[in-house]
C-alpha cells in the first residue's frame, strides 16, 4: 500500500487538542435556532507546524479568524463591508462559542480539517451595534434550489447537474447561511419548455416550477461552460425569499479550470442570495412587499435593485476599464462587480498588470452604476472617452 504521508490523529494530539474541543462540539450542536447563522460550518483549515500538536493549534486559531471575517461578510450588507475595517483588532477567539470537528487528517508537522465554528450570538450583535454596523442574522424561510447544466455543445439543451456543479452546492453551507437552500432533483414533469423559458419572461415558467414542488420559492441554477469563449455562464432564475427574479452572470475560466470556476460561481450565487435578503431587511421593508403589488418587479426594490429593470433581467451595457495598483486592489473591485444588487451579465476581458476590461449590464447605464459604485468606495470617471473604474483610497 503506498502510504500518503497522513494518517490518523495520534492519541497525543487527540488527548492534548481533541479534549478541549469536545465541549465545543456540544455547544456548536446545542446552538438556539434563531442564533443558527452564527455558525460557519465546514470551514477548512491547513497548518504547518514543528509538530502535529502546533500545527493543529495554529489551524484552528487561523480558522477562528477568518471564519470569523466569513460571519460578518455573511450577516452585514455589503453596503457596509468598508465598516468591517473597524474590526480589524478584534479577538476572534474571544467571540467563539465552539468548534466541532468535521473531517481531520495530519502527518507530523501538516494538519488539515473540516471544522464547524460557533461564534457567541449576543456578544457579536453587541458589537456590531456599538460600532454602529448594520447586520441581519434572521433566517429567510428556506428557499429550494434545483441544479442543472446546459450542453453548449449540442442544441443547448439543458438537464440535470454533474460533476463539480451537483456536487458542489451540498459542499456549501446551505442550513446557517441567511437564506437557508435546500438541493432539490430535477422533476421529471419539468419539461423543457418550462427551463427555456426561464430566460425570456420567465413568469410562466416559473408558475410552472411552484406547482411542480409545491412551494413558490424554488429557483433553478444553470450552468453552461463556453470552453470556445472561455467562460462559465450561470443563470438564477425562479424565485426566493425576496421575490422573483432572474440574472445571468458570467465567468472567466483562469488556466481553463473549470471545476474552479464552477466552485466560484456557487458561492457567488449564494452570496446573491445573501445579498438580496440582507438588501431588504436592512431596509425594514418585508420581502414579500419588495416588488410591489404586481409580483414581478414593479416598483420598490424589484426592478433596478435585483436583476435588472422589470425585475428579470436587462439593464443598459456598460463598458470600461479597471486600473489598480495591485492584485488586493483588483480582487476588492471584482468582489464588488460581483456581489452588488443589480449588476448583471458580468464580463471579464483581458487582465494585465494594473489594468481590465469589463463590461456588465446595469439598470440606468453608467451614470446609475457610477452612482452604485460610489457607495462601495470605488470611482467610475470618463477619462478621454473611457469610463475608468478606480478605487477612492489610492
Amino acid at each position: 500500500m503506498r502510504s500518503t504521508g497522513f494518517h490518523a490523529p495520534t492519541a497525543v494530539l487527540t488527548g492534548v487538542v481533541l479534549a478541549g474541543l469536545a465541549g465545543a462540539a456540544a455547544s456548536v450542536a446545542a446552538a438556539p435556532a434563531g442564533d443558527r447563522a452564527y455558525t460557519i460550518a465546514n470551514y477548512p483549515v491547513e497548518a504547518r507546524a514543528k509538530n502535529a500538536v502546533a500545527a493543529k493549534e495554529t489551524a484552528i486559531a487561523d480558522g477562528q479568524k477568518a471564519a470569523f471575517r466569513s460571519l460578518l461578510k455573511r450577516i452585514v450588507p455589503v453596503t457596509a463591508y468598508r465598516s468591517l475595517e473597524r474590526l480589524g483588532e478584534v479577538d476572534a477567539a474571544s467571540l467563539i462559542d465552539g468548534v466541532a470537528v468535521r473531517s481531520e487528517r495530519n502527518s507530523a508537522t501538516r494538519y488539515i480539517a473540516s471544522l464547524d465554528f460557533s461564534f457567541q450570538a449576543a456578544q457579536v450583535r453587541d458589537l456590531l451595534t456599538r460600532q454602529g454596523i448594520p447586520y441581519v442574522d434572521t433566517q429567510a424561510p428556506q428557499t429550494l434550489l434545483v441544479p442543472l447544466v446546459r450542453d453548449a455543445k449540442s442544441s443547448g439543451e439543458v438537464g440535470p447537474a454533474s460533476g463539480t456543479w451537483a456536487s458542489v452546492w451540498p459542499s456549501l453551507d446551505l442550513t446557517n447561511t441567511v437564506t437557508p437552500v435546500r438541493i432539490e432533483a430535477l422533476k421529471p414533469e419539468i419539461g423543457a419548455d418550462v427551463l427555456q423559458g426561464l430566460e425570456g419572461d420567465p413568469t410562466a415558467s416559473v408558475t410552472a416550477l411552484a406547482a411542480a414542488y409545491g412551494t413558490d420559492q424554488v429557483l433553478v441554477a444553470i450552468a453552461e461552460v463556453d470552453t470556445a469563449g472561455q467562460r462559465v455562464h450561470v443563470l438564477l432564475a425562479g424565485q426566493d425569499a425576496v421575490g422573483p427574479f432572474s440574472l445571468k452572470r458570467s465567468y472567466r475560466l483562469n488556466d481553463g479550470d473549470v471545476a474552479y470556476t464552477l466552485e466560484l460561481a456557487a458561492v457567488v450565487s449564494q452570496g446573491i442570495l445573501e445579498g438580496r435578503w440582507k438588501a431588504v431587511n436592512e431596509r425594514g421593508v418585508p420581502g414579500a412587499a419588495a416588488y410591489g403589488p404586481g409580483g414581478f418587479g414593479d416598483g420598490g426594490y424589484g426592478g433596478a435593485a435585483y436583476g435588472g429593470a422589470g425585475g428579470f433581467g436587462g439593464g443598459q451595457d456598460v463598458a470600461f476599464e479597471a486600473e489598480f495598483a495591485e492584485k488586493g486592489e483588483w480582487d476588492e473591485m471584482r468582489r464588488v462587480l460581483l456581489e452588488a444588487p443589480g449588476i448583471d451579465d458580468i464580463r471579464i476581458g483581458s487582465v494585465s498588470a494594473g489594468r481590465a476590461t469589463i463590461s456588465v449590464k446595469y439598470p440606468g447605464g453608467g451614470p446609475a452604476l457610477a452612482q452604485a459604485l460610489a457607495g462601495y468606495g470605488i470611482s467610475l470617471q470618463n477619462a478621454g472617452g473611457v469610463l475608468v473604474m478606480r478605487s477612492q483610497r489610492r
